[in-house]
């Protein structure tokens, strides 16, 4: 089955391609398809995940996959939340997680609340007009560093300390990450509903 992946991030794609081969379900990104990105105007993840995966859809005519994922501060109440991609713009950077990781050690040099939580919520659609999107959310709490560690993954993953490993998630290897991560949570979750739901045997009458 392939269904298209609404992102143009390649190593949300390698990560989500690796968690789904499982059920025999390739992800081609949009962005391989000359589908431009979706307007994002909610401030939730649920709803900004669903407008990406129903533009995906419609635009495709290929089941889709949409992904909406950010940092929650604790200090901050929550925030960067769906504005995590542009944070560092708001401190005059360039977008990139890079400048992203300065603006938030930046922001919280002086928090000693270094609470956080990577949230990924994750929508697949039939069809751009399915009644009945699956739904699937993923948590991964941890605690923000004073300053990167490690060299794997990206976004926030050198910054974000998992207690239970001691280590952040740039620091894990990737099989580890993705088994732990809010999006690695998220797509476990995504495959139980999907082969409840969508490749369960059909009973005979």
């Amino acid at each position: 089955m392939k269904l298209v992946l609404a992102s143009k991030n390649a190593g949300k794609l390698a990560e989500l391609q690796a968690l789904f081969s499982a059920l025999g379900v390739q992800l081609v990104r949009q962005a391989d398809l000359d589908i431009p990105e979706a307007p994002e105007p909610h401030r939730t993840f649920v709803e900004n995940a669903l407008a990406k995966a129903r533009h995906a859809s419609r635009l495709s005519g290929l089941p889709a996959l949409a992904d909406d994922a950010g940092l929650c501060v604790e200090a901050f109440g929550g925030l960067p939340g769906v504005d995590t991609a542009y944070y560092a713009t708001q401190f005059g950077y360039p977008k990139g997680d890079d400048h992203n990781v300065r603006a938030l050690l930046e922001q919280m040099s002086d928090v000693s609340d270094r609470r956080a939580a990577l949230v990924s919520t994750l929508v697949a659609l039939r069809s751009a007009d399915d009644p009945e999107p699956l739904v699937a959310t993923g948590r991964a709490p941890g605690l923000i560093t004073r300053e990167p560690v490690g060299d794997g993954g990206f976004g926030f993953d050198p910054v974000m300390f998992i207690p239970a490993f001691g280590k952040t998630f740039a620091q894990l290897p990737t099989e580890v990450k993705n088994a732990h991560s809010h999006r690695g949570r998220a797509a476990q979750r995504m495959l139980e509903l999907m082969r409840e739901q969508w490749f369960a045997p059909v009973a005979k009458p």
